[in-house]
């Protein structure tokens, strides 16, 4: 694993970011102590397609807005300063 001190990360983050992106941990040190290690999130961060986020959501009950305005009015209270 690569260790690297703050002030090599402050002149050269885009060299960095770089490596771990490509899937390196790299060590930090400050005033010659390790501090902080930078590494890759685990697991793929992929987005949900459109097509799966409908389905998955097409099941969800529908909102009334008059009970969701009852129930924030019982939470907050009711003093008449809102929008809408």
């Amino acid at each position: 694993m690569m260790v690297i001190s703050q002030r090599e990360l402050r002149n050269d983050s885009a060299g960095v970011m770089d490596r771990v992106e490509a899937g390196e941990s790299i060590q930090l040190t400050r005033r010659g102590r390790l501090v902080a290690e930078i590494r890759p999130i685990s697991g793929p961060r992929t987005a949900v397609p459109t097509p799966e986020l409908v389905a998955g959501l097409r099941g969800m009950p529908l909102l009334e807005y008059a009970a969701l305005r009852a129930d924030a009015d019982a939470f907050f209270g009711d003093d008449g300063d809102r929008v809408g």
